[in-house]
């Protein structure tokens, strides 16, 4: 089963496939916070061009939005951090994903699954840009720096998430 979702941002809109089969309770964790309009008003807050495009945690006065209970780590599901895929961002506890999500705008391999132990979980892979990659690499090259909670990487000039609903 296939779910999609618009993301429109200021900068323009892209379309994520999502991989229920792969990574059925991140999607179903993704859909709520959608469902509860949770990342209408969201910025993407960090921002590195070689690397990937972080949202959904903090809006446009880097006030961070409540969550919910993180959800398991699936990032063993054979799925690669590779450019135009979308993964959960978490901290170092692998299994603390709950909102914050980002796209690799690059291939990155150190991100997969390797094994359970606690370096070697990865980061949960569980969807793909399909239309509007092009969006995600003008987001990729905006100007950051210093801003808010962040010393660094965030972009200048706030790129707002206006919505994710689903297509």
């Amino acid at each position: 089963m296939s779910d999609t979702v618009i993301v429109e941002t200021a900068t323009g809109s892209f379309r994520i496939e999502l991989d229920r089969k792969s990574a059925p309770k991140t999607v179903e964790n993704f859909l709520r916070y959608v469902d509860a309009k949770h990342y209408d008003g969201t910025i993407f807050h960090r921002v590195i061009s070689t690397f990937m495009v972080q949202g959904g945690g903090f809006d446009a006065g880097y006030e961070k939005r409540a969550v919910s209970a993180p959800v398991e780590n699936e990032a063993n599901n054979g799925l690669r951090n590779v450019r135009g895929t979308v993964a959960m961002a978490r901290t170092g506890d692998p299994h603390s994903a709950t909102a914050q999500f980002f796209v690799n705008v690059v291939d990155n391999a150190f991100l997969d699954h390797k094994d359970k132990s606690q370096a070697g979980w990865g980061y949960t892979v569980f969807g793909r840009v399909t239309d509007g990659m092009e969006v995600v690499d003008a987001i990729k090259g905006v100007a950051t720096g210093a801003q808010g909670p962040f010393g660094k990487d965030a972009p200048l000039t706030p790129i707002v998430i206006r919505s994710i609903r689903r297509a």
